[in-house]
């Protein structure tokens, strides 16, 4: 079967309604383009829990500050249709911000609790930007399940929030985290990196590594294990933006770092951004 493209969201919606009354479960996995081994592998969880796959490629700008990358952010539609392609995707909707956003649009979607530190307390307006534009999307696609990384592990816990305070009738998957060999986590915005910032940057899961390690030797205070992770964060001159310890579930910040807690970097590498996780 080949795979359909849409540009107009009522099309995609048709398609899923036509999915669904012939009694295929659909899953969705949404992205902003620019796909790397990250999103296939977030596709593939899809295919083994759905019978059509629908992806998503759409730089979503209501998520982006007014100082952030959306103008830059890397494009590459003709590279991502192919890889979708080839990872077995059935369609994929590739919007203009025209067709997801009308220019009078005034409804948006707005969680309150679990987006307010962390990113969301760097990035204002940013989780109301994500919670909208994926609304939308479980519109759109009418998924049974959608599937979303853990390396956006905020991002993830609102969605879920979102999902069961809305009574959005899916389910949300959450996939590993897909790391090049030396434990850099896959991101689009690694190839903003230049110089030395690739070797740089792998500060991240080294500091992430060594909360395991403290938490594997015994429960200890999570101020203490964030000021080691931030000394290996400063020894690879990358600033940080936080360094937190917190609860699975609620996101609040833990008093110890302890097993089932989760580690949580954002730093500057140069001038990209750069975020990653690990659950202890």
């Amino acid at each position: 079967m080949s795979m359909l493209i849409f540009q107009i969201p009522e099309e995609m919606q048709a398609w899923a309604l036509a999915q669904r009354a012939a009694g295929l479960r659909i899953g969705l996995v949404p992205t902003m383009g620019y796909l790397h081994a990250g999103h296939l592998s977030l596709i593939d969880a899809a295919k083994k829990r759905s019978d059509v796959v629908a992806v998503s490629i759409f730089v979503n700008p209501v998520q982006f500050g007014p100082n952030e990358d959306f103008a830059k952010y890397p494009r590459d539609e003709a590279r991502d249709l192919a890889l979708c392609r080839e990872a077995g995707a059935a369609a994929v909707l590739l919007p203009p911000v025209a067709a997801m956003y009308a220019p009078d649009a005034s409804v948006y979607v707005t969680e309150e609790r679990l987006g307010n530190g962390l990113c969301g307390a760097r990035r204002p307006g940013h989780f109301r930007g994500v919670c909208t534009v994926v609304a939308k999307l479980f519109n759109i696609a009418l998924p049974h399940v959608a599937v979303f990384g853990q390396k956006d592990y905020q991002q993830a816990a609102v969605i879920r929030r979102m999902v069961r305070d809305l009574n959005f009738p899916l389910e949300v998957v959450v996939a590993p985290i897909v790391r090049e060999a030396d434990g850099l986590a896959l991101s689009s915005r690694n190839v903003y990196l230049v110089g030395d910032e690739r070797a740089r940057a792998l500060g991240l899961s080294r500091a992430l590594q060594v909360a395991s390690e403290a938490v594997a030797a015994g429960p200890c205070a999570a101020g203490e294990v964030r000021g080691r992770m931030a000394e290996v964060l400063e020894r690879h001159a990358l600033k940080v933006d936080y360094v937190e310890i917190v609860d699975a579930e609620t996101l609040e910040p833990a008093a110890a770092a302890a097993r089932g807690h989760v580690a949580l970097i954002a730093v500057y590498c140069g001038r990209t951004r750069l975020i990653d996780n690990r659950v202890l």
